[in-house]
């Protein structure tokens, strides 16, 4: 029987996948976050035998990427700003999209040090943990309802040797004192859009982080009635919102706080994905 090469295994992938729709990219993520190598790695070793144990774990995964498996979930991994993120069926699997968030916060913030932060509804940590990563002199708490999801932010925090606190609870409930920086990217779609949504998303990921009532805007709703207490003079909130809501969550913000400044985003798509309240 020929030998099972490393280019064999990415063609047969190539071919298997692109009869249920996934594209190369998908096969290469998956491949070379099992084997933990560059494309360059991957490259330099395509003649070489793949062992069988392997080959058979990645024909596996990527059966279970085509029935809609998320590739991370598969991998237990992703990147996120940088950092190598565990993840697990109890959390949210990091976006892009917030990484542009992350990165308006630290261009934003780019000359403040030692501020108190704290990234509500963390996950993964993925947004408090890529900030304290390029600002290690700020103070970062991440808080979480769910106690498995807080569990995998422990891991990643003890993984990347960053020092942050954890903390269990329901939003802001956790948090003890005030904050500089308040940043969180909560649940927000509404209930009515599931029919919408990819079906591995809702088959998959924690509807807990996913879904809030009154069409999408509880939790901004909530934050906007409960934050007062945990501010520091002249203290930042920065969210991650739905490209159309953001009307409706500046109007939450400013009818409890009339003098506060709120600010609309876009992101790279030129969507309205962010919003910045300085009170």
């Amino acid at each position: 029987m020929p030998k099972m090469t490393y280019f064999k295994a990415q063609q047969w992938a190539f071919s298997f996948s692109a009869e249920h729709g996934y594209l190369k990219e998908d096969v290469d993520f998956l491949l070379l976050g099992q084997l933990n190598w560059t494309l360059a790695q991957l490259l330099s070793n395509y003649q070489r035998e793949m062992p069988a144990a392997a080959w058979k774990k990645f024909q596996t995964n990527v059966k279970k990427m085509c029935q809609g498996y998320p590739p991370q979930y598969l991998l237990g991994s992703t990147s996120f700003y940088g950092l190598k993120l565990q993840v697990t069926p109890a959390t949210l699997i990091p976006r892009p999209d917030t990484e542009e968030l992350v990165d308006f916060i630290l261009t934003d913030l780019q000359a403040k040090k030692d501020l108190r932060v704290a990234d509500i509804g963390t996950g993964t940590g993925a947004i408090g943990l890529a900030l304290k990563s390029n600002k290690p002199s700020w103070d970062v708490s991440l808080t979480d309802i769910s106690e498995a999801a807080l569990a995998v932010a422990r891991n990643n925090a003890h993984a990347l040797g960053l020092d942050v606190e954890l903390k269990q609870g329901d939003l802001l409930t956790p948090l003890v004192g005030r904050y500089d920086v308040i940043v969180s990217n909560p649940p927000y779609i509404p209930k009515r859009e599931a029919d919408l949504m990819d079906e591995s998303v809702k088959r998959y990921e924690p509807a807990l982080a996913l879904f809030a009532a009154k069409d999408g805007l509880a939790i901004y709703e909530r934050l906007a009635k409960e934050i007062r207490l945990y501010l520091q003079p002249k203290a930042r909130l920065y969210l991650e919102i739905g490209f159309s809501q953001a009307k409706q969550v500046q109007a939450l913000f400013l009818q409890e706080f009339p003098r506060a400044q709120v600010t609309v985003k876009q992101d790279i798509t030129g969507h309205d994905r962010m919003i910045k309240v300085e009170f």
